[in-house]
Protein backbone atom coordinates (compact mmCIF):
# COMPACT_ATOMS: atom_id res chain seq x y z
CA UNK A 1 0.00 0.00 0.00
CA UNK A 2 1.45 3.62 -1.32
CA UNK A 3 0.37 5.26 2.17
CA UNK A 4 2.78 2.62 4.18
CA UNK A 5 5.66 3.68 2.33
CA UNK A 6 5.37 7.41 3.05
CA UNK A 7 7.05 7.43 5.71
CA UNK A 8 10.00 5.19 5.12
CA UNK A 9 11.44 7.55 2.57
CA UNK A 10 15.34 7.68 3.37
CA UNK A 11 16.57 9.60 0.57
CA UNK A 12 15.78 11.87 -2.61
CA UNK A 13 15.93 8.52 -4.87
CA UNK A 14 12.78 7.42 -2.35
CA UNK A 15 11.15 10.40 -2.42
CA UNK A 16 10.65 10.36 -6.41
CA UNK A 17 10.11 7.34 -6.99
CA UNK A 18 7.05 7.57 -4.10
CA UNK A 19 5.95 10.76 -5.30
CA UNK A 20 5.65 9.39 -9.26
CA UNK A 21 3.73 6.63 -7.89
CA UNK A 22 1.38 9.04 -5.72
CA UNK A 23 1.21 11.33 -9.17
CA UNK A 24 0.21 8.11 -10.97
CA UNK A 25 -2.75 7.44 -8.30
CA UNK A 26 -3.68 10.29 -7.97
CA UNK A 27 -4.29 10.90 -11.77
CA UNK A 28 -6.41 7.85 -11.85
CA UNK A 29 -8.68 8.57 -8.47
CA UNK A 30 -8.81 12.10 -8.81
CA UNK A 31 -11.62 13.59 -11.22
CA UNK A 32 -10.39 16.91 -10.28
CA UNK A 33 -7.03 16.63 -10.72
CA UNK A 34 -7.30 14.67 -13.71
CA UNK A 35 -9.11 17.20 -15.36
CA UNK A 36 -6.87 19.99 -14.37
CA UNK A 37 -4.07 17.76 -15.74
CA UNK A 38 -5.82 17.15 -19.03
CA UNK A 39 -6.51 20.56 -19.39
CA UNK A 40 -2.68 21.14 -19.34
CA UNK A 41 -1.87 18.32 -21.98
CA UNK A 42 -0.07 16.48 -19.33
CA UNK A 43 -1.37 12.75 -18.94
CA UNK A 44 -0.61 9.78 -16.34
CA UNK A 45 2.35 8.59 -18.90
CA UNK A 46 3.74 12.14 -19.27
CA UNK A 47 5.29 12.68 -16.38
CA UNK A 48 8.90 10.83 -16.05
CA UNK A 49 10.15 13.04 -13.30
CA UNK A 50 9.31 15.41 -10.14
CA UNK A 51 9.62 18.41 -12.51
CA UNK A 52 7.18 17.40 -14.65
CA UNK A 53 4.52 17.17 -12.09
CA UNK A 54 1.49 20.03 -12.36
CA UNK A 55 0.57 21.61 -9.06
CA UNK A 56 -3.43 22.61 -8.28
CA UNK A 57 -4.33 25.43 -7.30
CA UNK A 58 -5.12 26.01 -3.59
CA UNK A 59 -8.01 27.93 -4.85
CA UNK A 60 -9.82 24.34 -5.95
CA UNK A 61 -10.52 23.49 -2.27
CA UNK A 62 -13.13 26.40 -2.13
CA UNK A 63 -14.88 25.24 -5.01
CA UNK A 64 -14.52 21.68 -5.66
CA UNK A 65 -14.71 18.26 -3.68
CA UNK A 66 -10.74 17.42 -4.10
CA UNK A 67 -10.65 13.68 -3.29
CA UNK A 68 -8.51 10.67 -4.71
CA UNK A 69 -11.04 8.06 -2.37
CA UNK A 70 -14.43 6.90 -2.47
CA UNK A 71 -14.69 6.89 1.45
CA UNK A 72 -18.52 7.08 2.48
CA UNK A 73 -17.86 9.12 5.71
CA UNK A 74 -15.30 12.35 5.74
CA UNK A 75 -13.50 14.38 8.29
CA UNK A 76 -14.31 17.95 6.34
CA UNK A 77 -11.52 20.64 8.00
CA UNK A 78 -12.50 24.03 6.81
CA UNK A 79 -10.50 27.14 6.40
CA UNK A 80 -10.77 30.03 8.60
CA UNK A 81 -12.20 33.28 6.24
CA UNK A 82 -13.70 36.54 6.96
CA UNK A 83 -17.78 36.32 6.89
CA UNK A 84 -19.26 35.98 3.61
CA UNK A 85 -16.06 34.69 2.28
CA UNK A 86 -15.83 31.32 0.68
CA UNK A 87 -13.59 28.61 3.01
CA UNK A 88 -11.46 25.90 1.58
CA UNK A 89 -12.75 22.56 2.89
CA UNK A 90 -10.58 19.53 2.85
CA UNK A 91 -12.25 16.07 2.97
CA UNK A 92 -9.97 13.58 4.77
CA UNK A 93 -10.61 10.34 4.41
CA UNK A 94 -7.98 8.57 7.01
CA UNK A 95 -7.69 10.44 10.26
CA UNK A 96 -5.11 8.06 11.10
CA UNK A 97 -3.04 8.65 8.65
CA UNK A 98 -3.17 12.52 9.14
CA UNK A 99 -2.51 11.59 12.98
CA UNK A 100 0.54 9.64 11.59
CA UNK A 101 1.69 12.05 9.83
CA UNK A 102 1.62 15.08 12.36
CA UNK A 103 2.83 12.90 15.05
CA UNK A 104 5.95 11.49 13.15
CA UNK A 105 6.67 15.10 11.74
CA UNK A 106 6.82 16.65 15.32
CA UNK A 107 8.81 13.93 16.70
CA UNK A 108 10.97 14.26 13.66
CA UNK A 109 12.46 17.68 14.40
CA UNK A 110 11.52 17.83 18.48
CA UNK A 111 11.40 14.36 19.84
CA UNK A 112 8.74 12.44 21.84
CA UNK A 113 5.83 14.78 22.56
CA UNK A 114 5.68 12.97 25.90
CA UNK A 115 8.96 14.85 26.94
CA UNK A 116 6.45 18.58 26.74
CA UNK A 117 3.83 19.87 28.66
CA UNK A 118 1.78 21.44 25.55
CA UNK A 119 -0.07 24.88 26.59
CA UNK A 120 -2.35 25.78 23.44
CA UNK A 121 -3.46 29.16 23.05
CA UNK A 122 -5.59 29.28 19.91
CA UNK A 123 -8.28 31.36 20.48
CA UNK A 124 -9.35 31.97 17.17
CA UNK A 125 -9.56 28.47 15.95
CA UNK A 126 -11.29 26.89 19.22
CA UNK A 127 -13.87 29.42 18.18
CA UNK A 128 -15.23 27.46 15.39
CA UNK A 129 -15.58 24.14 13.98
CA UNK A 130 -13.18 22.18 11.51
CA UNK A 131 -9.61 23.54 12.52
CA UNK A 132 -7.18 20.87 11.52
CA UNK A 133 -4.66 23.00 13.54
CA UNK A 134 -7.29 22.12 16.88
CA UNK A 135 -7.67 18.61 15.93
CA UNK A 136 -3.51 18.42 15.55
CA UNK A 137 -3.06 20.18 18.92
CA UNK A 138 -5.94 18.53 21.03
CA UNK A 139 -3.78 14.47 20.18
CA UNK A 140 -0.42 16.59 21.07
CA UNK A 141 -1.95 17.65 24.81
CA UNK A 142 -3.44 13.86 24.88
CA UNK A 143 -0.17 12.03 23.90
CA UNK A 144 1.77 14.54 25.90
CA UNK A 145 0.22 12.86 28.93
CA UNK A 146 1.15 15.79 31.56
CA UNK A 147 -1.73 16.50 33.14
CA UNK A 148 -0.49 20.74 32.86
CA UNK A 149 -1.31 20.10 28.83
CA UNK A 150 -4.17 21.92 27.93
CA UNK A 151 -6.24 24.57 25.55
CA UNK A 152 -6.17 27.92 27.22
CA UNK A 153 -8.75 30.64 25.53
CA UNK A 154 -9.22 33.16 27.61
CA UNK A 155 -8.24 32.46 30.58
CA UNK A 156 -4.24 34.30 30.17
CA UNK A 157 -3.83 34.64 33.76
CA UNK A 158 -4.16 30.66 34.72
CA UNK A 159 -1.72 30.27 31.39
CA UNK A 160 1.13 32.76 32.83
CA UNK A 161 0.50 30.58 36.39
CA UNK A 162 1.08 27.77 35.02
CA UNK A 163 3.90 28.90 32.70
CA UNK A 164 5.63 29.87 35.83
CA UNK A 165 4.90 26.98 37.77
CA UNK A 166 6.62 24.55 35.26
CA UNK A 167 9.72 27.00 34.96
CA UNK A 168 9.91 26.47 38.60
CA UNK A 169 10.08 22.97 37.49
CA UNK A 170 12.19 22.72 34.61
CA UNK A 171 9.41 20.91 32.95
CA UNK A 172 9.76 20.82 29.12
CA UNK A 173 7.37 22.74 27.09
CA UNK A 174 5.23 23.91 23.50
CA UNK A 175 3.55 26.88 24.50
CA UNK A 176 1.79 27.31 20.89
CA UNK A 177 -0.04 29.71 19.99
CA UNK A 178 -1.79 31.91 17.15
CA UNK A 179 0.14 35.54 16.25
CA UNK A 180 -1.96 37.93 17.83
CA UNK A 181 -2.78 36.09 20.83
CA UNK A 182 1.33 35.17 21.73
CA UNK A 183 1.36 39.10 21.06
CA UNK A 184 -1.33 39.89 23.68
CA UNK A 185 0.54 37.58 26.07
CA UNK A 186 4.30 39.36 25.36
CA UNK A 187 2.49 43.06 25.80
CA UNK A 188 0.34 41.94 28.97
CA UNK A 189 2.72 40.06 31.35
CA UNK A 190 6.13 40.06 32.43
CA UNK A 191 7.34 36.99 31.65
CA UNK A 192 11.35 36.11 31.01
CA UNK A 193 11.41 31.98 29.22
CA UNK A 194 14.25 29.75 29.25
CA UNK A 195 14.93 27.50 26.08
CA UNK A 196 13.55 24.87 27.22
CA UNK A 197 10.26 26.35 26.98
CA UNK A 198 9.15 26.32 23.07
CA UNK A 199 7.40 28.97 21.87
CA UNK A 200 5.79 28.35 18.75
CA UNK A 201 3.65 30.65 16.36
CA UNK A 202 1.03 28.86 14.26
CA UNK A 203 0.30 32.75 11.74
CA UNK A 204 -2.53 34.58 11.81
CA UNK A 205 -3.62 37.68 13.00
CA UNK A 206 -7.07 36.73 12.22
CA UNK A 207 -7.88 40.44 11.54
CA UNK A 208 -7.18 41.38 15.33
CA UNK A 209 -4.36 43.01 14.69
CA UNK A 210 -2.32 44.58 11.95
CA UNK A 211 -0.57 42.45 10.22
CA UNK A 212 3.31 42.19 10.22
CA UNK A 213 5.98 40.51 8.39
CA UNK A 214 7.70 37.38 10.49
CA UNK A 215 11.04 38.84 10.90
CA UNK A 216 9.04 41.86 12.95
CA UNK A 217 6.67 39.46 14.56
CA UNK A 218 9.29 37.34 16.08
CA UNK A 219 11.07 40.34 17.67
CA UNK A 220 8.42 41.49 18.91
CA UNK A 221 8.35 38.21 20.48
CA UNK A 222 11.13 37.83 22.28
CA UNK A 223 11.43 41.34 23.32
CA UNK A 224 8.35 40.73 25.26
CA UNK A 225 8.68 37.24 25.97
CA UNK A 226 12.28 37.69 26.49
CA UNK A 227 13.47 34.32 24.90
CA UNK A 228 16.28 33.79 22.70
CA UNK A 229 14.63 32.47 19.82
CA UNK A 230 11.03 31.66 18.24
CA UNK A 231 9.60 28.63 16.70
CA UNK A 232 7.00 28.86 13.59
CA UNK A 233 4.86 26.17 12.59
CA UNK A 234 3.97 25.84 8.83
CA UNK A 235 0.66 24.38 7.81
CA UNK A 236 -2.53 24.57 6.34
CA UNK A 237 -6.18 23.27 5.94
CA UNK A 238 -5.54 21.65 2.57
CA UNK A 239 -2.26 19.72 4.20
CA UNK A 240 -1.92 16.72 6.16
CA UNK A 241 1.76 17.58 6.94
CA UNK A 242 3.85 20.80 9.05
CA UNK A 243 7.20 22.15 8.28
CA UNK A 244 9.07 23.87 11.17
CA UNK A 245 10.94 26.79 11.91
CA UNK A 246 13.43 26.39 15.05
CA UNK A 247 14.89 30.13 14.60
CA UNK A 248 15.12 33.04 11.85
CA UNK A 249 12.01 32.09 9.85
CA UNK A 250 14.13 29.08 8.33
CA UNK A 251 11.41 26.26 7.47
CA UNK A 252 12.51 22.60 7.18
CA UNK A 253 10.22 19.80 6.22
CA UNK A 254 9.57 15.94 7.04
CA UNK A 255 11.14 13.49 4.50
CA UNK A 256 7.34 13.05 2.93
CA UNK A 257 6.86 16.51 2.23
CA UNK A 258 8.93 19.14 -0.25
CA UNK A 259 8.87 23.10 -1.43
CA UNK A 260 9.18 23.51 -4.82
CA UNK A 261 9.60 27.87 -5.70
CA UNK A 262 6.97 28.70 -9.21
CA UNK A 263 7.59 31.92 -11.38
CA UNK A 264 4.82 34.46 -10.65
CA UNK A 265 4.82 35.39 -13.83
CA UNK A 266 4.38 31.86 -15.71
CA UNK A 267 2.93 28.98 -13.32
CA UNK A 268 4.17 26.12 -14.74
CA UNK A 269 7.63 26.94 -14.59
CA UNK A 270 10.04 26.52 -11.42
CA UNK A 271 12.61 28.54 -9.98
CA UNK A 272 16.09 27.96 -8.40
CA UNK A 273 17.47 28.69 -4.94
CA UNK A 274 17.02 32.10 -3.55
CA UNK A 275 14.48 33.39 -5.99
CA UNK A 276 10.99 34.56 -5.20
CA UNK A 277 8.13 32.84 -6.08
CA UNK A 278 4.84 30.85 -5.13
CA UNK A 279 5.34 28.31 -3.17
CA UNK A 280 4.17 24.65 -4.38
CA UNK A 281 3.94 22.06 -2.00
CA UNK A 282 4.26 18.18 -2.41
CA UNK A 283 2.99 16.38 0.69
CA UNK A 284 2.66 12.77 0.29
CA UNK A 285 0.31 12.37 3.48
CA UNK A 286 -2.28 13.90 1.15
CA UNK A 287 -2.59 10.62 -1.36
CA UNK A 288 -6.28 10.69 -0.38
CA UNK A 289 -6.81 14.01 -1.84
CA UNK A 290 -4.36 15.73 -3.75
CA UNK A 291 -0.29 15.42 -2.89
CA UNK A 292 0.80 18.68 -5.11
CA UNK A 293 -0.64 21.99 -4.45
CA UNK A 294 0.34 25.24 -5.65
CA UNK A 295 -0.19 27.81 -2.63
CA UNK A 296 -1.08 31.63 -2.80
CA UNK A 297 1.67 32.24 -0.46
CA UNK A 298 5.19 33.43 -1.37
CA UNK A 299 8.68 32.32 -0.43
CA UNK A 300 12.35 31.28 -1.55
CA UNK A 301 13.95 27.87 -1.05
CA UNK A 302 17.94 27.73 0.26
CA UNK A 303 20.32 25.78 -0.76
CA UNK A 304 20.09 23.41 2.44
CA UNK A 305 16.76 22.67 2.22
CA UNK A 306 15.23 25.38 4.14
CA UNK A 307 12.29 27.76 3.11
CA UNK A 308 10.80 31.13 3.67
CA UNK A 309 7.26 32.26 3.88
CA UNK A 310 7.65 36.35 2.37
CA UNK A 311 4.07 36.64 2.00
CA UNK A 312 0.96 35.94 0.06
CA UNK A 313 -0.26 36.87 -3.63
CA UNK A 314 -3.00 38.83 -3.75
CA UNK A 315 -5.97 37.49 -5.97
CA UNK A 316 -5.15 40.14 -9.02
CA UNK A 317 -1.79 38.35 -8.34
CA UNK A 318 -2.08 35.17 -9.71
CA UNK A 319 -1.15 34.12 -13.19
CA UNK A 320 -2.75 31.82 -15.61
CA UNK A 321 -5.84 31.81 -14.30
CA UNK A 322 -7.46 30.14 -17.26
CA UNK A 323 -5.98 27.35 -16.51
CA UNK A 324 -7.50 26.96 -13.29
CA UNK A 325 -10.89 26.91 -14.33
CA UNK A 326 -12.75 23.36 -14.58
Amino acid sequence: MLDETIFSIQNDSDFEEITLRVFRYQYINNPVYQRFCNLLGITKTSVKQLIDIPYLPIQFFKQEKVVSSYASNYKVFTSSGTTGSITSKHYVSDLILYEKSFLKGFQHFYGEINDYVVLALLPSYLEREGSSLVYMAERLINDSNHKESGFYLNNSKELVHTLQQLISENKKTLLLGVSFALLDLAEQYDLSLPQNVVVMETGGMKGKRKEMIREELHQHLKDGLKTSQIHSEYGMTELLSQAYSKKDGVFYTPPWMKISIRNPEDALSLMGNEKTGGINIIDLANINSCAFIATQDLGKTHANNGFEVLGRFDDSDIRGCNLMAL
